[in-house]
């Protein structure tokens, strides 16, 4: 599995952290409307709200995933001699882990 797995997983755990973010407001503005506190128009117009914001969280995470990409590996082009041993130790020791893990 390479870098760019990683940064993938990074991005659907922040997706799918959103998402969870999403339902618990959710179920908190449902509390908010059972008890009166809101109306059920309040509660309609919030978690729809919710659901388009989330929506466009997403679409932004999206939209930034190649660019977020291509940045990595530019900067490649630019690591000294001894910054590309690191990165090759660090390559290492991960593949290490997952084979230990897998």
């Amino acid at each position: 599995m390479g870098i760019m797995e990683e940064l993938r997983k990074v991005l659907l755990a922040g997706v799918g952290a959103m998402a969870i973010t999403a339902e618990k407001s959710k179920e908190l503005v449902d509390a908010f409307v059972a008890k009166g506190e809101l109306t059920v128009e309040q509660g309609k117009v919030l978690n729809e709200e919710l659901k388009r914001n989330v929506s466009e969280t997403v679409r932004q995470v999206k939209q930034q995933k190649a660019p977020v990409n291509k940045n990595v590996l530019d900067q490649l082009d630019d690591l000294t001699p001894e910054q590309i041993c690191e990165l090759k130790a660090k390559l290492a020791q991960l593949e290490n882990q997952q084979d230990e893990e897998g």
